[in-house]
């Protein structure tokens, strides 16, 4: 299966390494789960992550360009051989990639460790958030019991001083 790492990131594939980088960021804040509550965006971090692992590399974005530039044109060839209203929709662009693959064993090689390396930053990432939360719940009760305390210190010395007083 063929994914287009240019539509994932948004991005020409005439993009220059600085603003791969900037349109990687671009896309991680999009969709980073902080940004998305309620909402799963591992799929869509793992792929991000995966075209960025690719594309930043110049010899894999290479062998890519020219998988990419045989994609494209098998892409027009059926359009040519059905050309109908319904050959522009995007289920069947989504279907052109399903039925498109890779011929460099190389490249498919660094896409298959790609892809692993990015569900491991998902992974990291979800743990991550997992113990900032943890971190944030316990320094919030820390605090909270800080406050407390010191409430009650406030409290109870106002309240001899006021006793003192009368």
């Amino acid at each position: 299966m063929f994914k287009d790492y240019y539509k994932i990131l948004n991005v020409s594939e005439r993009i220059t390494q600085q603003e791969l980088k900037r349109a990687f960021k671009k896309q991680v804040l999009k969709w980073h789960p902080d940004q998305n509550s309620g909402r799963d965006t591992t799929i869509q971090m793992q792929e991000i992550n995966e075209a960025y692992l690719i594309l930043k590399d110049a010899e894999a974005r290479e062998r890519y360009n020219k998988e990419y530039q045989r994609f494209k044109k098998s892409q027009e060839y059926n359009q040519d051989l059905s050309y109908n209203k319904e050959s522009h929709n995007t289920e069947n662009a989504n279907n052109a990639e399903d039925t498109f693959f890779v011929n460099d064993e190389v490249l498919n090689e660094w896409i298959k460790n790609a892809q692993r390396q990015s569900i491991d930053l998902a992974k990291k990432t979800i743990e991550e958030m997992r113990v900032l939360l943890n971190v944030g719940v316990k320094a919030f009760f820390h605090k909270l019991l800080s406050l407390a305390i010191t409430g009650f210190i406030i409290g109870g010395i106002l309240l001899l001083i006021s006793k003192g007083c009368n």
